[in-house]
């Protein structure tokens, strides 16, 4: 931008980069001007691109999920029986009680909420033959 003094033009003297960036922390300029497509592109390019540049940790998980339905009954105290199909569960061969613990407990989370302890567990089969988990948990 020029002033005009008595009929002669003069530019405008320039800004340090401190006193733009002042500018721009403040948001100071117009709309349309050459700054605010500046400001405007940078927080676009920062709304489209972080995302494959950092892991927010919000990608849903990569497992499919169960593919039988878990069975849910009470105890007749403040506990659950939780029948879960031994397909939906992956326990290794000759997994110590921890492990077996573990991975029943992630296979219930979806009916018993994070505050959940297992108590005790055992295979049964159902009357088609297949071989399902019997687990007692409690919150």
């Amino acid at each position: 931008m020029e002033t005009v003094n008595e009929g002669k033009l003069f530019p405008e003297p320039k800004r340090g980069l401190s006193e733009v960036l002042k500018s721009y922390f403040y948001w100071t300029y117009p709309r349309g001007c050459f700054h605010y497509d500046v400001m405007v592109t940078l927080i676009l390019l920062f709304i489209f691109v972080t995302p494959h540049l950092w892991n927010y940790g919000d990608k849903p998980s990569s497992s499919a999920g169960l593919q039988h339905p878990i069975q849910l009954t009470g105890d007749g105290s403040h506990g659950m029986i939780v029948t879960v199909q031994a397909s939906d569960v992956y326990v290794p061969a000759g997994a110590s009680d921890s492990a077996v613990k573990k991975a029943l407990r992630q296979a219930i989370l979806p009916v018993s909420g994070d505050a959940v302890v297992v108590e005790r567990w055992e295979t049964v089969k159902d009357a088609q033959g297949n071989v399902a988990w019997r687990i007692w948990a409690h919150r």
